[in-house]
């Protein structure tokens, strides 16, 4: 058919063009909306810039077809050719191409946002720049596709085939990929935020420097796969597969880890702080200076792993066996200020083969038994743990069981990392009594300086005693002088540690005041938040702690007794600011 006569026919007003023959027809800027054109021959037909809104071409055939720039919202082209078509900055919005054919299209900077592609064919498309937010892709052949800075967010790919597809810098945020073949894809700093792609096959796929921060990558295949550098910050890896996996400088921040297979995988300098890992499989991995911080290993493969110059502050141990493990040094030390490692231990040799594991099996987890000759001052003893606390830096001490029989009072330890038991348990005695004189003797000071002047309603425990029986000791002064030692502690702390320090230091002293029945209310709404903003008003450093720690900090220290105190003060500095 001519084509004026066409165009005369379709501007008298008919619109059923079925079966028609126009290949070759120029057809550019046409204005075709709402026309059936359903099983016509369009091959090499010119469309450019043409509109065919709410058309349809169920199995019409435009191969090499040149729809440059033209508009197709809520068309219909399901099982439609348009292999080898032009199509770059088409508009195909909410239409439909089930099982249509675009092997070899080329729809650069195209939008496809909302359509409907499923278990259609792509193979070796060039989709670079284009929009496809929302699109169905399910089923969909994407094999060698170009997808280089495509926008997917929200897209369903379940089962499509992403064989070795090309997709840099593409942004396939909370994108379902359930199923999905990426085998040997090049995902080469994709924006992958909240993705889910279980089950998925990612063998050999490139995500170096991607951002795959909280997606669920449950059950995939992942051996031999390139994450270097990527950010998996809270990402899910149950039971993955990533073997021989290369994961140097990669974020797996509270990632979840369980059941996940990294045999042979290369994690140097990764950052595992506070992931899990309960029953994965690390044989044979390499993890040389990895950043093990409150990471949890709960019944972990440890075998021939190489951890040397890993830095484990604060890290949880459970039925992990680390006596195969290859190890010359640990760091146990993380400076939160300059992001670095120190104090490494041993400090001046080597650990001889099995030494870590024999330090964790014989001495971290067994208890540091301190004996006293006379019965403990508890709040002499409170200062005397801070003290220690401070002089050994990110070491925390936990007192796990008191026993005081015939004259035998023994105290019992917990440490939250690698120590020497006998050093620590000699310098504790030698604070614990330098501080007993100097607490009873300044203490009216410190009460002073507090300007604490009402004294604490005596709790009701106080029993009738016998004749004969010595009276029991003034419990209001002893009250006192324990309150006003903590409270100088505190002071000192909030001072002098960073923020995910002290609020653990403040927290236990706070609860054990409360185990001795004193009020901590004045504590948290005055003195800790004035000390905060104290702090805050001179030294900006701290300024920038206090907005990380709030920005991420977990849960149960946000709403602890200081944690809320903490919020209070923040939102009263940057309230000044504003």
């Amino acid at each position: 058919m001519q084509v004026q006569s066409f165009l005369d026919r379709y501007r008298q007003g008919e619109r059923d063009f079925s079966h028609i023959d126009l290949s070759g027809a120029s057809l550019s800027g046409a204005n075709l909306r709402n026309i059936n054109l359903t099983g016509a021959n369009l091959t090499r037909v010119n469309l450019s810039w043409a509109s065919l809104n709410n058309a349809q071409l169920t199995g019409a055939n435009l191969s090499q077809a040149d729809l440059h720039s033209a508009t197709f919202n809520k068309t219909n082209l399901d099982q439609a050719i348009l292999s080898a078509a032009k199509l770059t900055k088409i508009d195909l919005r909410l239409a439909t191409l089930q099982k249509a054919d675009l092997n070899w299209a080329v729809l650069q900077e195209a939008d496809l946002s909302g359509a409907n592609l499923n278990q259609a064919k792509l193979d070796q498309i060039n989709l670079e720049q284009a929009k496809l937010n929302g699109t169905q892709l399910i089923e969909t052949e994407l094999m060698e596709a170009n997808l280089c800075r495509a926008t997917l967010i929200g897209a369903n790919l379940s089962g499509a085939n992403l064989r070795e597809a090309h997709l840099e810098e593409a942004n396939l945020r909370d994108a379902i990929l359930v199923g999905a073949n990426l085998t040997e894809a090049n995902l080469r700093a994709a924006y992958l935020r909240g993705a889910n792609f279980s089950e998925a096959d990612l063998h050999r796929v490139i995500l170096s420097g991607a951002d795959l921060s909280e997606a669920n990558l449950n059950n995939a295949d992942l051996s031999r796969a390139n994450l270097s550098g990527a950010y998996l910050l809270k990402a899910s890896l149950r039971k993955t597969h990533l073997v021989r996996a290369i994961l140097q400088d990669v974020y797996l921040l509270r990632a979840d880890l369980s059941d996940a297979n990294l045999r042979g995988a290369d994690l140097r300098r990764a950052d595992l702080s506070g992931a899990y890992l309960r029953e994965t499989t690390l044989s044979e991995a390499n993890l040389s200076e990895a950043f093990l911080l409150e990471t949890h290993l709960i019944g972990t493969n440890l075998s021939r792993t190489e951890m040397t110059g890993c830095c484990i502050h604060g890290w949880h141990l459970e039925d992990a066996d680390l006596s195969k493990v290859e190890c010359r040094y640990v760091f146990t030390r993380f400076d939160y200020a300059s992001k670095s490692a120190g104090e490494r231990y041993p400090q001046s040799r080597d650990f001889q083969p099995g030494e870590l594991g024999c330090l964790y099996t014989a001495d971290a987890n067994s208890t540091i038994e301190v004996q006293f000759q006379t019965a403990p001052h508890w709040a002499t003893l409170v200062f005397a743990l801070a003290q220690l606390e401070l002089e050994c830096s990110n070491l925390q001490l936990m007192i796990k069981t008191y026993t005081a029989t015939d004259g035998n009072y023994l105290l019992h330890l917990g440490a939250s990392r690698v120590i020497n038991t006998q050093v620590l348990t000699g310098r504790l005695l030698v604070l614990y009594e330098s501080l007993l004189p100097r607490l009873a003797t300044q203490g009216q000071k410190i009460l002073d300086l507090l300007e604490i002047t009402e004294p604490l309603e005596a709790l009701p425990i106080d029993l009738p005693t016998q004749t004969g029986t010595p009276p029991p000791l003034p419990v209001l002064d002893q009250r006192r002088r324990l309150y006003q030692e903590v409270v100088t502690q505190i002071q000192h702390i909030l001072m002098s540690q960073a923020p995910e320090q002290f609020v653990k230091s403040v927290q236990r002293l706070l609860e054990f005041l409360k185990q001795q029945g004193i009020s901590t209310e004045e504590i948290q709404k005055k003195i800790i938040r004035n000390m905060i903003i104290k702090r805050a008003e001179r030294d900006p450093a701290f300024q920038k702690q206090l907005l990380h720690w709030e920005k991420t900090a977990e849960e149960a220290a946000r709403f602890s007794s200081v944690g809320q105190a903490m919020r209070w003060a923040i939102a009263s500095i940057w309230s000044e600011k504003t």
